[in-house]
């Protein structure tokens, strides 16, 4: 059976970024997007659903989305799904879903005014994957590797 597993999500981030390192120096952004959708109820009224997902970018990408974005600010995030799995302090074991992000770009004008940041994984080695017209300058995405070839516990 063939699997897929690809994300875009656009919204807004619900906190500051957090860039970690882990152990053998690589850089891990964790935050958080509030993503909504708007959808009329069968009595005819509007409604709005709001999800709010976690996220991981690494290496470069985790750096330059730390310097550059903050609370509220506008994103465009590609990636893939993770099922992250822990034991906590009372020995319950935990779960959640989150994303990895692959590419991302930025939406708000002042992105543009920027040029984007470097967002390879090695800093110079960066892909354009499209050029967008509106509101976000050029988005860039990792190397063929997944997660910049991260295979350890991330520390948060």
């Amino acid at each position: 059976m063939t699997s897929y597993n690809r994300v875009i999500l656009v919204g807004n981030l619900t906190r500051d970024p957090e860039l970690r390192t882990t152990p053998n120096g690589t850089s891990v952004c964790r935050f958080s997007l509030a993503v909504s959708r708007q959808f009329r109820n069968a009595d005819g009224s509007s409604r709005e659903e709001v999800v709010f997902i976690e996220v991981d970018a690494f290496a470069k990408q985790a750096e330059t989305i730390a310097r550059h974005m903050t609370k509220g600010s506008p994103i465009l995030v590609e990636g893939r799904l993770k099922l992250d799995q822990w034991e906590s302090q009372n020995g319950e074991k935990r779960s959640k879903i989150l994303v990895i992000a692959e590419s991302f770009q930025f939406l708000s004008s002042q992105r543009r005014q920027d040029g984007g940041g470097d967002c390879g994984p090695d800093g110079g080695n960066r892909r354009e994957v499209r050029q967008r017209g509106q509101g976000g300058g050029k988005r860039y995405s990792e190397s063929d590797t997944d997660d910049g070839g991260i295979d350890e516990e991330i520390p948060f």
